[in-house]
């Protein structure tokens, strides 16, 4: 190839130029409003945005509220159900009185602990996760690159996983 460019080279950079810039206005108006908070508009489909929490049974109510306390969530402690926080994501846990009942039907009706299993995007360094493992004494089980779920599932990140006190797998992932 010469040392200019080709007419179609010229224009397919135009062409990139373009979409970019539509791109990123896009994406800034959809910010602006609040909808689809945490996607991109072309992940959202048909007005699912994200998950606002999901849930599952725990064992023992004591040792995993003091568990994700200790991680650094903030924990709602309610009589049927116990709540872990972060961000504008929360994690249900079903006290045994209510799972063991038979009476609570809004739930998998076969769910027992450990049944969960679930990936929360770290925002710190890996150092600082290393740390907050130390410090609540969890072990790191499995450590390796994982496609995560951001940018429609084709990002790369490091995760870590780890279990708590029931035994639930809970993955920590990090992106570059």
């Amino acid at each position: 190839m010469s040392a200019t460019k080709s007419h179609a080279t010229r224009g397919r950079a135009s062409d990139r130029r373009r979409f970019l810039k539509r791109a990123i206005g896009a994406g800034a108006a959809l910010a602006a409003t609040g909808v689809g908070a945490g996607v991109g508009r072309s992940q959202a489909s048909d007005g699912f945005v994200r998950f606002d929490h999901v849930s599952f049974p725990m064992r023992n109510t004591g040792a995993m509220l003091q568990f994700y306390r200790d991680l650094g969530f903030h924990v709602n402690e309610g009589e049927r159900i116990c709540s872990v926080h972060f961000g504008d994501a929360k994690i249900n846990l079903h006290r045994p009185e209510i799972w063991e009942s038979g009476e609570f039907t809004l739930r998998a009706p076969r769910a027992v602990p450990p049944c969960g299993d679930f990936c929360i995007v770290w925002g710190g360094s890996a150092a600082e996760l290393e740390r907050t493992f130390e410090r609540v004494g969890a072990v790191v089980i499995e450590m390796g690159p994982r496609q995560g779920g951001r940018n429609g599932g084709v990002d790369t990140g490091t995760s870590r996983y780890i279990r708590d006190p029931d035994g639930n797998l809970l993955e920590f992932i990090t992106y570059p």
